[in-house]
């Protein structure tokens, strides 16, 4: 298509890790976030099964597990299904009427378990949830990788306010509201009985002047965060994109519902991703005299001009038949993205000698690498053909890249690249710096996303989590999850949500812990060796770096009255947090040519320490204020 001169210039730059192909091997698209209305119209036989539409809550439960263990078969990466639980709760309705949500605890069968309305709808998530996490065959005997979205009502309204079910029904966001909510305490509880990986989840809320609109969800977000869930959430201030294929944030022009263009704002994904290994890049640019934007600019070039051809591929593939998703109407081939992927950001800001903090020189850095991939994605942009960038997770390519660069004489400053806008053991950050570094300044040019782990050695209170929200409203930090170690019993196989050091309930020591490698959960001691050692620096903040904030809705992220700056407070006086930050102090630290400050490990809490996720340091009264404490210790995970 291009030439073989730009064929062996490609070949180069992959063979010598400048590029990095995600999963290569496979023609399969990428990733996907599918309507399941082609489905609900015929079942599986448009994409190869046997099994005809959903009539039933008991059919639904069943023929939804076979198809999306079908649907998966034919992805590379994740399988998002954002409409589940609206289908679900569609059928749920055809059984048991449209007010079942106010009447749970109504006999709902004549066996003789004498199953309410409630335990035959649990039993449903049970049947789902379970069945989808079991290792098959055609994923390389691991589990699907499942996801699922949850809406507030402005986000739901937007992107379904149109949606027909093929009756001529509309949902009804009462019931749905309902259901939500009980899957993701369900969920939740379960999550101590066994590890369930699958799905990982995203909370989708609309904001509005710097906090959520629908002020319900937002505080009920807030609840389950402090009750221990561990899930994604994505705000945004208009319905243009679902994140609901692990870190892909996909902008959506049209979110009319419309078959014929899949579902509005759902029908979407990455066909393919290259990704750009910067710090390779700019450290060869540097040795050969060479500006490294220039390489940079010929390099994105390079990778533009390859999706091209990969997407040409794709529609030769389409044409012969051997793309059922995209025939059948799952996936709509106009809504698919080819990802242009970025890995060691950080690590070459650290290179050229930068601080690794909200800065205006590490801010100018970060703003002109990832605009000159964005340009280049408006460039190449077509009627047919979309592009967008992404930090993406790097589970395993952050490693890679490391440990080639090394072998080739590069500078590497840690084993695992990082995913995000800071380094993850830097322990100087505290919580606020983090969501601004992932706030709007920063990802601005990552349309295809990049997602905040915030990694805390305990949970938070409610209303802390709650002031959290109106914080990555006001710093456009769009998509963030927080992690807390959960540890795990090897003995008697409890599992506590906290971080202990002993099981509460055997009192054994023969523990492990479960976090996310990167997007979702998983034992630490399944994770790869270089993955461990990664999970171990991490730092992990404390509950008194959270902001201590008033509960009454719309309370502003400002300063109090009459109150100056926080002692050593730092950042632009401007922005609607400072007043919040709570940053570890000045330590008599040991700072790293790079600027930052090592994390230090403290112990686990013992397995009979209460669990308190606000102490009376972070108490909130009328007033808004902040708390200043020393530099909080990092939990340093253990492995097994």
């Amino acid at each position: 298509m291009y030439g073989k001169e730009l064929a062996d210039r490609y070949l180069e730059l992959l063979n010598n890790h400048f590029i990095y192909k995600n999963d290569e091997t496979s023609l399969a698209n990428y990733c996907a976030s599918i309507t399941m209305y082609p489905w609900l119209l015929g079942g599986t036989k448009s994409i190869g099964g046997n099994s005809t539409a959903p009539t039933n809550l008991k059919s639904f439960c069943g023929g939804f597990v076979n198809m999306v263990f079908i649907v998966s078969s034919m992805l590379s990466g994740a399988c998002a299904t954002p409409e589940f639980l609206m289908y679900l709760n569609y059928f749920i309705e055809q059984e048991y009427g449209e007010d079942y949500y106010l009447r749970p605890d109504d006999t709902a069968d004549l066996s003789k378990r004498r199953r309410t309305i409630d335990k035959v709808i649990t039993d449903c998530f049970e049947q789902i949830v379970y069945s989808i996490n079991q290792p098959t065959g055609a994923r390389n005997f691991q589990a699907v990788f499942w996801n699922i979205a949850y809406y507030d009502r402005p986000y739901f309204e937007s992107l379904f306010g149109e949606f027909r079910f093929p009756d001529g029904s509309r949902p009804h966001w009462e019931s749905l509201s309902w259901l939500q909510k009980r899957f993701m305490r369900w969920f939740n509880a379960e999550r101590t009985k066994t590890v369930l990986t699958f799905p990982v989840e995203t909370m989708a809320l609309l904001t509005r002047d710097g906090d959520a609109i629908d002020r319900e969800w937002a505080d009920f977000t807030a609840e389950m965060y402090a009750a221990g869930h561990s899930f994604f959430t994505y705000m945004s201030d208009n319905a243009d994109s679902l994140s609901s294929c692990c870190r892909l944030r996909n902008e959506i022009q049209d979110n009319g519902f419309s078959y014929t263009l899949g579902a509005g704002g759902v029908s979407t994904g990455s066909k393919s991703v290259l990704t750009i290994n910067l710090n390779r890049c700019i450290q060869h640019a540097r040795r050969a005299h060479i500006p490294y934007l220039q390489f940079l600019e010929e390099v994105t070039e390079l990778v533009h001009k390859v999706q091209l051809a990969y997407n040409e591929n794709l529609k030769t593939l389409c044409a012969k038949g051997m793309l059922p998703l995209f025939d059948a109407g799952y996936i709509n081939m106009s809504r698919q993205y080819l990802t242009i992927g970025v890995n060691g950001l950080v690590e070459a800001a650290e290179y050229l000698g930068m601080r690794i903090d909200d800065n205006p020189e590490y801010q100018h850095f970060v703003e002109e690498i990832l605009g000159l991939v964005e340009r280049c994605n408006k460039k190449y942009r077509t009627g047919e053909v979309m592009f967008n960038c992404e930090m993406i997770p790097a589970e395993n390519v952050g490693v890679k890249h490391a440990k080639w660069d090394r072998e080739a004489g590069y500078d590497v400053p840690r084993d695992c690249y990082n995913s995000y806008f800071y380094a993850v053991e830097d322990a100087s950050l505290n919580i606020l710096d983090k969501f601004r570094l992932h706030g709007k300044r920063y990802i601005a040019h990552l349309t295809g996303g990049s997602a905040l782990h915030m990694n805390l050695e305990e949970h938070l209170s409610q209303a802390q989590y709650r002031q959290l929200l109106r914080v990555a409203a006001q710093e456009g930090c769009n998509y963030f999850t927080f992690n807390i170690p959960n540890t795990v019993c090897n003995d008697c196989g409890h599992i506590d949500k906290r971080y202990l050091r002993e099981c509460p309930v055997c009192r054994s020591r023969n523990t492990d812990y479960l976090t996310r490698v990167i997007g979702y959960m998983k034992r630490i001691s399944n994770f790869s060796l270089a993955r461990q050692q990664e999970a171990a620096r991490r730092h992990y903040g404390s509950a008194a770096e959270a902001p201590a904030a008033d509960t009454a809705a719309g309370s502003p992220c400002a300063q109090p009255s009459g109150s100056g700056p926080a002692a050593g407070a730092a950042g632009p006086s401007n922005a609607p947090t400072d007043a919040f930050r709570t940053g570890p102090a000045a330590a008599p630290a040991e700072r790293t040519a790079a600027g930052r400050t090592a994390a230090t490990r403290p112990e686990p809490a013992a397995g009979n320490a209460p669990s308190a996720p606000c102490t009376d340091a972070l108490a909130h009264d009328a007033e808004l204020r902040t708390v200043r404490t020393a530099a909080p210790a990092s939990p340093n995970v253990p492995t097994r």
